[in-house]
């Protein structure tokens, strides 16, 4: 039986890989990142003691780097299990809950008739962009102007134009030989019984195409150049190729950086995406013209574990920020959630863009709140809870919300999280400064709103606040720890591999499952394992290949200036592959402990928040200095040096 690619990729969008391989696996837990999507176990395709074996479940893929088994879920199946394919899709589309589709002689032509309506959708792809650079097109060519939105911006988001004429599009189909009714199925024209000839359903409009996950035009979105119109957007209705909820803008374009950047951003609208590309954010999308779906939800969470979510800055809003979180509350899961980057009000990315600058843009996504935070406010925004029994509604409200949340797990932590938050709203602890009722609600305002409207919630820090310790210990607790940067170590982790590739056959695992803190070396480090994965001997000269190919270079010439400023002899192309080893392996582990300290650090301030005693004080200090301890073991190494010629010492 022959299955189309929209029902296999229907079946991939409902499973995840680790669900499936999980089956025939134990994952290793010190290297899986379950809320990343990363999963590490020894290969079920050979014998080995060290796990080799990584599922993504943001690609959908797993690869071993031993025996170089790669694949989807179809494929684990016929190779592990056996199976033939059309066995394996008919148990995995039983799991995914849809139906097995029966492929009768009507089937199989509905199909080629389908795959036919691309070639419509490109042809009129394609009229548009060559209207919009004719003499009809110079009005929207000023306005797409007028916006910023000029040469390789257009190019790259395809962007076209409509003239008016009723039946410019359909003229120039039908000289193609296309018929009318497929120009109807393809939602190119307007057609009833009430019309006695279809005509073109967008005139007079800019004309965004809407492309699929393998960049074909499947529809397109129409933006009115005139002001009397009923509909300022307009978008193609549903057809055979064109399922709205199931879509989001720009997923094609933005599905790369986005893998590379383990974050996605979703927006408004067409322009929105197009402002975030233009400010550096190309791993943007947007629903269509309604409220965010649970498919497109899903859509995000196969890409990044936290989706960042940004709203217009008023009214209208705040209000879909509230339909997305109570959307997303049944479907939370461990490592999965979102946040939420509201702008200030009557603002969108695009008017920010223009007025402040793409940093302004970039620091309001980078200061998203999380949804716990939206869920505090919205039940404390406008909200009058000076009474006991106003304070009940309020409690009752939010319990209401957080038992909607399916993962028991999940569930228990934000009931926690509540109590915790309304300990301190109701009931300071004594001994804490007074302060006032939305200082005690812990309420700030979130990044990009106005001051005077609190939209968030974060913990005091214990050292802003009257504790009943000793002196000595409230210095030791409001004295923050002066150690290394973690960005620096991983700058010198990814120098040394990037100019000794050859060491990764011996520690890939190990820096595939380091945990980093700066997005763009998490980029790069990927991309170096993708490279790692095609087999064939690494080489530093192909591997810079490929990483400039992928848009590294300028990433790449920081990096190298920052070895050579720090001194770091030690990750150089000439330094000895065995000190280059050292140097790696001792890293990885200083690495790993300060990633390890630095979350006990912060379960030690949440402690002393809420219980500001001696003992919490005093375990705050143990960790802090530990800290400062495994910063300084970075400074020497016994015997390093000796393999470059160098006398033993220091790695910095």
């Amino acid at each position: 039986m022959r299955f189309s690619d929209s029902f296999l990729d229907e079946i991939r969008a409902r499973i995840s890989v680790s669900s499936v391989v999980g089956r025939a696996v134990q994952w290793d837990r010190r290297k899986t990142n379950a809320g990343k999507g990363d999963y590490w176990a020894c290969c079920p395709f050979h014998h080995e003691k060290t796990p080799s074996f990584h599922a993504d479940d943001r690609r959908g893929r797993y690869h071993c780097f031993g025996c170089k088994a790669s694949g989807d879920i179809f494929r684990f199946l016929t190779e592990k299990q056996g199976m033939a394919f059309p066995e394996a899709v008919e148990q995995l589309a039983a799991e995914a809950g849809l139906e097995l589709p029966k492929m009768t002689p009507q089937d199989i032509e509905r199909q080629e008739r389908r795959a036919s309506l691309y070639d419509v959708m490109a042809l009129a792809a394609q009229f548009f962009q060559d209207r919009l650079q004719s003499g009809d097109g110079a009005a929207a060519r000023g306005y797409l102007a007028d916006r910023g939105l000029v040469g390789e911006t257009i190019k790259s988001f395809a962007i076209g134009y409509a003239p008016a004429d009723r039946r410019a599009l359909k003229t120039h189909l039908a000289a193609s030989d296309i018929t009318t009714e497929q120009m109807i199925e393809a939602g190119l024209v307007v057609s009833g019984e009430d019309i006695a000839v279809p005509y073109d359903r967008f005139r007079d409009r800019i004309i965004f195409p809407i492309r699929d996950v393998r960049g074909r035009v499947i529809a397109f979105g129409g933006r009115a150049m005139s002001a009397d119109v009923p509909a300022k957007y307009l978008n193609s209705p549903e057809t055979p190729l064109f399922h709205k909820s199931a879509v989001l803008y720009n997923l094609d374009q933005a599905r790369e950086p986005a893998h590379r950047a383990s974050a996605i951003i979703a927006v408004e609208g067409y322009m929105d995406v197009i402002a975030m590309a233009r400010a550096g954010l190309p791993h943007a999308v947007a629903p269509l013209g309604t409220a965010l779906t649970e498919e497109q939800l899903h859509l995000m969470w196969r890409i990044a574990p936290e989706p960042v979510l940004c709203f217009d800055g008023d009214a209208a809003g705040l209000k879909a920020a509230y339909r997305c979180l109570d959307l997303a509350l049944p479907m939370l899961r461990p490592g999965h959630s979102l946040r939420f980057a509201l702008l200030p009000e009557d603002t969108d990315p695009d008017d920010m863009l223009t007025s402040e600058g793409a940093g302004a843009l970039k620091a309001v996504i980078d200061d998203a709140a999380p949804l716990v935070d939206i869920l505090w406010r919205r039940a404390l925004d406008g909200n009058d809870r000076s009474t006991p029994e106003k304070r009940a509604q309020l409690e009752q409200e939010l319990d209401a919300a957080v038992t909607r949340i399916g993962d028991a797990r999940v569930r228990t932590h934000y009931h926690s999280d509540m109590r915790e938050r309304f300990r301190s709203l109701w009931q300071p602890q004594r001994g804490f400064a007074r302060k006032s009722p939305k200082a005690a609600a812990g309420f700030r305002p979130l990044p990009g709103a106005p001051a005077r409207r609190g939209r968030g919630y974060q913990p005091f820090r214990p050292w802003e606040q009257t504790l009943p310790a000793s002196a000595e210990l409230r210095a030791l607790a409001g004295t923050a720890p002066s150690r290394r940067s973690p960005e620096r170590r991983e700058c010198l982790i990814v120098q040394a591999v990037i100019n000794h590739p050859a060491i990764l056959e011996d520690e890939v695992e190990q820096f595939a499952t380091l945990e980093f803190s700066a997005p763009g070396l998490d980029s790069l480090r990927r991309e170096i394992i993708d490279v790692a994965a095609l087999g064939g001997g690494l080489e530093t000269g192909r591997l810079r290949d490929h990483l400039i190919l992928k848009g590294h270079q300028a990433q790449l010439a920081r990096l190298e200036q920052q070895a050579e400023r720090l001194k770091c002899w030690f990750v150089q192309p000439d330094a000895a592959p065995q000190d280059v080893r050292t140097c790696l392996r001792q890293m990885i582990a200083l690495h790993r402990k300060t990633v390890t300290l630095e979350r006990e650090l912060k379960a030690a301030e949440n402690a002393l928040a809420q219980a500001p005693n001696e003992a919490n004080l005093l375990h705050l200090k143990e960790i802090r200095e530990e800290l400062l301890s495994n910063a300084s073991e970075e400074a020497m190494i016994d015997g390093f040096g000796e393999a470059s010629g160098r006398p033993a010492g220091s790695v910095s």
